[in-house]
């Protein structure tokens, strides 16, 4: 209503790009901040969407030729020493260190079990580090993007205290164009600070289904191996 009401008292209309090309330079700056910040949480939410479903079909699929009956050493010979899945990284860490741990005459290195765990949590860590890489971003983004937009507003408030002060005038046409600033400020803060909390928590959550799912296969398989040690 107020809006309205400036807009026909100054004869023009009203947008969001002539309340942010008539705001002061603080405000401006508060408002490129927020945008920069929103679009730089986007490409992370964007590009983890993807990473985490990739991350997702590939754990899947690799599980389903784990438990297809193959020989581990026949599957670890399909994938390789260096595979692309994280979940074949895992478990090419156990291989790698279980061929590593048979001396020449088919012997074991005594502590071949903990070695194995060891070389797989590093694995995990790892893919951990690579899967969770932009979320503190997002978090950083939805804790202190409202108290950014906030300081835009306290300075738009302040603009329209001036401008009553200099021209002593209450008039709505001199003071809506601060408070107009000011409530954009705040809303541009907000904007930039929901989707980066919502999708901070959705994506924390996922990673940590994830890691989850690297766990148990971890253990499965060392499992799997330590039967094989003791047989």
């Amino acid at each position: 209503m107020q809006t309205a009401l400036l807009a026909a008292n100054v004869g023009g209309s009203i947008s969001v790009w002539s309340m942010f090309a008539e705001a002061t330079v603080t405000v401006k700056l508060v408002m490129i901040s927020l945008i920069v910040a929103s679009f730089w949480s986007w490409s992370i939410i964007v590009q983890k969407i993807i990473q985490y479903r990739k991350a997702r079909a590939q754990a899947e699929q690799f599980d389903q030729a784990f438990w297809s009956g193959e020989p581990l050493d026949g599957l670890f010979d399909s994938v390789g020493g260096d595979p692309d899945g994280s979940a074949e990284k895992i478990f090419a860490s156990g291989m790698t260190e279980w061929r590593r741990s048979h001396r020449d005459d088919g012997g074991l290195i005594p502590g071949a079990t903990a070695r194995i765990d060891r070389s797989m949590d590093v694995a995990i860590a790892k893919e951990a580090e690579r899967l969770q890489k932009g979320l503190p971003v997002l978090a950083t983004v939805g804790s202190t993007a409202p108290f950014v937009g906030l300081f835009g507003t306290v300075f738009g408030i302040m603009n329209a205290f001036i401008e009553i002060a200099e021209q002593q005038n209450t008039n709505l046409a001199v003071v809506a164009p601060g408070i107009a600033e000011a409530l954009l400020a705040t809303g541009m803060g907000l904007m930039a600070a929901i989707p980066a909390v919502v999708f901070y928590n959705k994506l924390s959550a996922d990673s940590d289904r994830i890691l989850g799912g690297y766990e148990a296969f971890s253990d499965e398989f060392a499992t799997i191996l330590s039967r094989q040690l003791d047989s």
